[in-house]
C-alpha cells in the first residue's frame, strides 16, 4: 500500500498525519498530476491523494482514505457512530471546503490580470474567512485530534504555506492558539511542507 501526493497539497497532508497518528507505516510517493501517466489509471479524476492498495483497487478522495485508514487500524480517530461521528464528519467538510477554496484560489492567482476572474476570487477568499469564522467558533469543542481536527490544523496551516501575506490569526485568537498547540505534534512537523 503507498499514497500517492504532493508535499504541499493539505489533503495529502491530512492523510499522511492521520496515518502517522493511527501508526501506520504509510508509503508515499510523490506524483506530479499534471505529467502522470499512470495516475488516470489508478484514478479516474487523475487527482491527489491516491491511496494504491495491495489487494483492490486504488481509493481516492482525502475523506474516503481517511475513514479507509482509520478502519484499517481500528477506528481510534472517526467515531463508528452517532452525534460524534456526525461532528467529526462535518468538521473534516468544512476543513475540506476551506481547503478547496484555497487551492483554488491560489491557482487562479497564477493566471494573468484582467481575466475577468477578480470576482471569483474575491468569492473564495470570502468563503475561506467564513470558514475561519465557524472554525473559530467550534475551535473549545475540539477534545481530541481526530479526523476533523487534523482536517482543520492543515487546512489554518495550508493558509500559512501559501497566503503568508494574508495573516488569519489576529481575527481568529482561539483557533490561532489551537492550531499553535497541534502544530507541535510529531505528525504536523513531519509532513510540514517547504
Amino acid at each position: 500500500m503507498k499514497l500517492l501526493g504532493a508535499p504541499a497539497s493539505p489533503f495529502v497532508r491530512k492523510v499522511r498525519v492521520l496515518a502517522l497518528e493511527l501508526g501506520l507505516d504509510l508509503p508515499f510517493e510523490t506524483v506530479a498530476t499534471v505529467t502522470s501517466t499512470d495516475l488516470p489509471l489508478l484514478n479516474p479524476l487523475a487527482k491527489i491523494p491516491t491511496l494504491v492498495r495491495d489487494d483492490g483497487p486504488a481509493i481516492y478522495d482525502s475523506a474516503v482514505i481517511c475513514d479507509y485508514l482509520n478502519a484499517l487500524a481500528g477506528g481510534s480517530l472517526l467515531p463508528a457512530a452517532g452525534e460524534d461521528r456526525w461532528r467529526a464528519l462535518t468538521l473534516e467538510a468544512l476543513s475540506d471546503g476551506l481547503c478547496d477554496a484555497a487551492v483554488w484560489r491560489r491557482g487562479e492567482m497564477a493566471r494573468p490580470a484582467g481575466d475577468g476572474h477578480t470576482d471569483a476570487l474575491e468569492k473564495q477568499r470570502k468563503l475561506v474567512g467564513r470558514a475561519l469564522d465557524a472554525l473559530e467558533a467550534q475551535v473549545e469543542t475540539f477534545t481530541s485530534f481526530g479526523v476533523g481536527e487534523i482536517a482543520a490544523a492543515c487546512s489554518v496551516a495550508y493558509l500559512d504555506f501559501r497566503f503568508p501575506n494574508e495573516p488569519w490569526r489576529p481575527t481568529h485568537p482561539k483557533l490561532a492558539a489551537g492550531f499553535a498547540r497541534v502544530a507541535e505534534r510529531a505528525s504536523m512537523k513531519v509532513t510540514e511542507p517547504v
